[in-house]
């Protein structure tokens, strides 16, 4: 089985790119499973219900959001109403949506989850409790469990896989748009990428015109942020799994990047 994990989609352009191209790389990638965050498709923040369909049409088969998923209001009933995408656990159980579901794809039941950090962000559920509460309730009922774990630190997204190591088949990192280089298998079995990176203008501040940022930062100014155009890039990570192995369900991990 191989799937391609994407990283967060930035902006209706990077849409577009995906409508085009994602069924051509499925094809000469021999993917079996695509998933991609897509908290920030809707003008950076948020995913709206046209845009969360859009998605889905480009060919992508789940999608885990992230600290924006509030942004568009009608995603509220897009979150209750589909198997196909989940928000972070660690919020209030009493919101839309849930942040894990089991997944079938051909013929195999993949556990979905995903998870918000807390260093830098909002200070939501502890995330080790609430990953370990849902393999606790769905333990028995999956082949294989992919963990996105949206968070602004490093080291929090490196504890929480080390912690499950060997109890979790895959474990990404999303939200800071940066690919990293660290991609590898833990010790127990676990693969992991600290940050897939973004699907978004190349030309960017992670997925925004720069010149928004610089002004932001520099001269602390309220700026309204724009996503950037030019050219673009599809970020992520590609993973070769073996279902029957015993130790290590992922046989390897690869980064991808694309620019178009």
């Amino acid at each position: 089985m191989k799937i391609l994990f994407l990283g967060d989609i930035v902006g209706t352009q990077t849409l577009s790119l995906l409508e085009k191209e994602l069924y051509f790389i499925r094809e000469e990638l021999g993917l079996d499973f695509i998933c991609a965050n897509g908290e920030n498709v809707s003008n950076i923040r948020g995913i709206s219900a046209a845009d969360y369909e859009r998605i889905i049409y480009a060919g992508v088969d789940f999608i885990t959001t992230g600290n924006h998923i509030w942004g568009k209001y009608d995603i509220q009933g897009v979150l209750d109403d589909n198997d196909n995408i989940i928000r972070p656990m660690n919020y209030p159980a009493r919101l839309p949506g849930t942040g894990v579901k089991l997944f079938p794809i051909n013929g195999v039941n993949v556990l979905m989850m995903n998870v918000s950090g807390t260093a830098f962000m909002d200070p939501l559920d502890n995330p080790f409790d609430a990953v370990e509460d849902a393999l606790c309730d769905f333990d028995g009922e999956y082949d294989l469990s992919i963990l996105d774990v949206h968070a602004e630190a490093t080291a929090e997204k490196l504890a929480i896989a080390n912690y499950f190591d060997g109890k979790i088949d895959i474990v990404v990192g999303t939200h800071t748009h940066v690919q990293t280089a660290d991609e590898k298998i833990l010790p127990n079995g676990t693969a992991y990428i600290t940050d897939l990176g973004m699907c978004g203008p190349v030309n960017s501040i992670i997925g925004v015109k720069i010149e928004n940022v610089i002004r932001r930062q520099r001269d602390k100014m309220p700026t309204r942020f724009e996503v950037a155009t030019g050219k673009l890039e599809l970020c992520g990570a590609i993973f070769d799994v073996d279902l029957s192995c015993s130790s290590s369900k992922v046989r390897s991990v690869e980064r991808f990047k694309r620019e178009f």
